[in-house]
């Protein structure tokens, strides 16, 4: 009997747990048990997919460093995907401006419904803007200080650090390429063998998500808020969904114009990585089974995968950036405040900037969000109308996210002929001869 693809059996997981939890709602303390009993699961996924993270971009990256050979070749490569990053992300900006201004969500929200979730997550929104307030208290060079750890170890033992750890990876790596090749090698070796331990183990961990996804979307809907909030913010939701569909066929295009491959060979390709991208709302936790489908799958080369994606996973947030634009003149529409050309080409700067500094984890737009409102004079109270839907969305902005980072590796990856020929009928097998 033939065996299920994984992005089926994650989508499979999807709808179970969708429907396990909506049964659940019907039955009194159901969703006490799935609290309890079922979501328990879900993090333990998510945690085990973190507890790799860190250890994954020090081996790929320290070793995608060092097998670039010299440093002509590691500026030339860094400096397109930098570009590239920057470039799409202005994009998504720009759609994001333009539908909501088309669209004008903002003015399908009743006051009656702004009180009721102003109200319900006036404290959620409050711990927002505490955090918000100490990063716009920091100095202009603040988010360039904190790009230098002062203790390699404890910027490992944080998710958030993710920056400190890749500047480290990438400053080892120089180190390894400017000493000798014989002293070199055993270090090397070290990270090769390394690097393959921890594959093997997304490999491992990568079996239980089918039921790490049942269990994460099974307490999604029972912790979710009224239908009536959701249908009071569905303008806004189909502004942002629109955006990040657009976003999509953006990626496409690029990647068709600079690599001549196949839109439906990508996204076939990418399925698992966007749909798992999809359950957890975390760039940094899909970045392991981002790089295992763009080198063995779709034949961007190791070289390129394990320097571009680490990087793309902390500062490439197409669709958080995508959101961030809309949410905040959303936000305005909803107070009746109109918005200049010269506050939203502001909004533009700020949101392409906040991206690059928001953590790859669930949620981290909602505080960079704060620092936009703030920037166009918006209240931030405003978030609270927002929380009820933010969830959702961010799970769909991540795929924007992790489809984004796959889109650079291949244009990067084609630059430097890194590219494999996806004409091959097996590409693991090809893959794994050369290695």
């Amino acid at each position: 009997m033939k065996k299920i693809e994984l992005h089926w059996q994650i989508l499979i997981g999807m709808v179970i747990g969708v429907a396990f939890g909506w049964l659940m709602t019907n039955f009194e303390g159901g969703d006490t048990f799935v609290e309890n009993w079922i979501k328990p699961f879900g993090n333990m996924f998510i945690n085990s997919l973190k507890l790799i993270a860190v250890p994954l971009i020090l081996g790929s990256l320290i070793k995608g460093v060092s097998d670039l050979k010299d440093i002509s070749k590691l500026s030339k490569m860094g400096g397109k995907t930098i570009a590239v990053y920057l470039v799409t992300t202005v994009i998504a900006v720009a759609i994001g401006l333009v539908l909501v201004n088309l669209i004008k969500p903002g003015s399908s929200i009743t006051e009656e419904t702004r009180a009721e979730l102003v109200e319900s997550y006036s404290g959620d929104a409050a711990r927002v803007q505490e955090n918000a307030q100490k990063q716009r208290e920091s100095g202009p060079l603040q988010a360039l200080e904190d790009l230098v750890p002062d203790n390699i170890f404890k910027a490992a033992t944080d998710n958030g650090s993710m920056l400190q750890v890749i500047f480290f990876a990438i400053f080892f790596g120089i180190g390894l390429i400017l000493i000798p090749d014989a002293t070199a090698e055993p270090v090397k070796k070290f990270f090769d063998g390394f690097n393959e331990v921890i594959l093997k183990m997304i490999d491992l961990i990568m079996l239980a998500a089918p039921f790490g996804v049942f269990a994460l979307l099974a307490a999604l809907v029972v912790e979710s808020p009224s239908l009536d909030l959701f249908k009071a913010l569905g303008w806004y939701a189909i502004t942002v969904l629109v955006g990040l569909f657009l976003m999509i066929v953006v990626y496409n295009i690029i990647m068709f114009t600079f690599t001549r491959r196949s839109p439906k060979f990508f996204m076939e390709n990418m399925a698992p990585a966007q749909l798992l991208a999809f359950s957890t709302s975390s760039s940094a936790a899909t970045l392991p089974v981002t790089m295992e489908r763009v080198t063995e799958h779709i034949g961007v080369e190791e070289e390129v995968a394990s320097f571009v994606l680490p990087i793309g996973a902390t500062i490439n947030m197409d669709g958080t950036s995508l959101y961030q634009a809309v949410a905040a003149v959303f936000i305005a529409q909803a107070f009746g405040m109109e918005l200049d050309f010269a506050t939203q080409l502001g909004i533009v700067a700020t949101a392409t900037l906040a991206s690059i500094g928001s953590a790859a984890v669930p949620g981290a737009g909602m505080v960079m969000l704060v620092i936009v409102l703030a920037q166009a004079g918006i209240p931030e109270a405003g978030l609270a109308l927002i929380f009820a839907v933010d969830r959702p969305l961010d799970m769909c902005r991540t795929i924007v996210n992790v489809t984004g980072d796959a889109t650079v590796a291949m244009v990067v990856a084609k630059s430097v002929d890194k590219l494999g020929d996806p004409e091959v009928k097996d590409w693991d097998d090809e893959y794994r001869k050369r290695k």
